[in-house]
């Protein structure tokens, strides 16, 4: 077993967000008290969207009973925190608002803290977990897991997206009657901030793909061994500045796409790209996988600083397409 393989076997057993308590589901909270508390003013809720409702454009934090959550809601206004009352203990299953994701995001900023959103399918193949369409999104201790997409971002959002110590298992997809999903897809122009957080078992499109003009990927892994039908670890559209650093990154053996593990500007240079830094990174392919690809594929011509990442063999530093 290679090393950096194990070291991605290691760091998944730190990274795990556990798993959900037995619960109910539903809108029952523990001991039938209504399950939604907006912690400044203590009022409860049955429902999730009243308690959104509530705050309206002002600021709040609704704390969430455990339990499995068969609904959703849509913040238009505000600014507003989304928080478990246990982390881990709450589930929102299968269910998206307006044909889109489970929390639909439009007002000045969200943050979501230890949440599971699992099985969000919608009918054009593009749902979420979290859709952003306007504001700052700050995500913690959170979980997304064998859906569409994990987190989308609205391509006219300016708003910075911050990801910390999170899981994203069983996510992307390109059907062929429709564009393709992603564990995170920022379409937005702001910035994309990960740390600490873990990519795994990915069932189409790319692991991470940002077409905003800053990135910041550290401290995190990505665990393609039991992918399907894969593409890039990491997808720059359009090229960015920033930091790639500290990663560990495993090809497997069943990719739609393996020839690179982080791509640079495939989709045209809207951004400039220089300076942008990949560093101190681990990357490997699957034990016994015999191919060769290329850590970093660049399209922008731009110089990048690629230096003190440890590869396997087989795969080539840098290849200008």
């Amino acid at each position: 077993m290679n090393r950096t393989y194990c070291i991605l076997l290691a760091l998944a057993c730190i990274l795990v967000i556990a798993a959900p308590l037995p619960a109910q589901t539903g809108a029952g909270g523990a001991g039938g008290a209504a399950p939604f508390t907006i912690q400044e003013t203590g009022e409860a809720y049955d429902d999730l969207a009243a308690a959104v409702a509530a705050i309206g454009g002002g600021n709040g934090t609704i704390l969430i009973a455990p339990g499995t959550y068969r609904m959703c809601a849509v913040q238009n206004e505000g600014r507003i925190a989304f928080v478990a009352r246990e982390p881990g203990s709450v589930v929102f299953d299968g269910v998206a608002c307006e044909g889109k994701a489970a929390l639909v995001l439009g007002g000045a900023s969200a943050r979501v803290e230890g949440i599971t959103f699992q099985n969000i399918r919608v009918e054009d193949s593009n749902g979420a977990g979290i859709r952003l369409e306007s504001g700052d999104l700050l995500v913690r201790e959170s979980l997304f897991r064998d859906g569409e997409n994990g987190i989308l971002v609205a391509n006219d959002n300016r708003g910075t997206v911050r990801v910390d110590q999170s899981t994203f298992s069983g996510l992307g997809g390109c059907p062929e009657d429709g564009g393709c999903s992603h564990s995170i897809y920022n379409s937005g122009t702001g910035p994309l901030i990960v740390t600490r957080t873990r990519f795994e078992r990915g069932t189409g499109g790319h692991y991470v793909k940002s077409r905003g003009a800053r990135i910041e990927v550290s401290d995190s892994s990505f665990d393609d061994s039991a992918g399907t039908a894969t593409n890039y670890m990491i997808d720059l559209s359009n090229g960015a500045t920033g930091t790639i650093a500290r990663n560990i990154f495993v090809q497997g053996a069943n990719k739609e796409n393996y020839s690179a593990f982080i791509m640079v500007a495939p989709e045209g240079t809207e951004h400039s790209s220089a300076g942008l830094a990949i560093t101190d990174n681990d990357a490997g392919l699957v034990p016994g996988l015999q191919r060769r690809t290329s850590f970093v594929a660049d399209e922008s011509g731009q110089p990048i600083t690629i230096e003190n990442n440890r590869l396997d063999p087989q795969i080539a530093r840098f290849e200008r397409r």
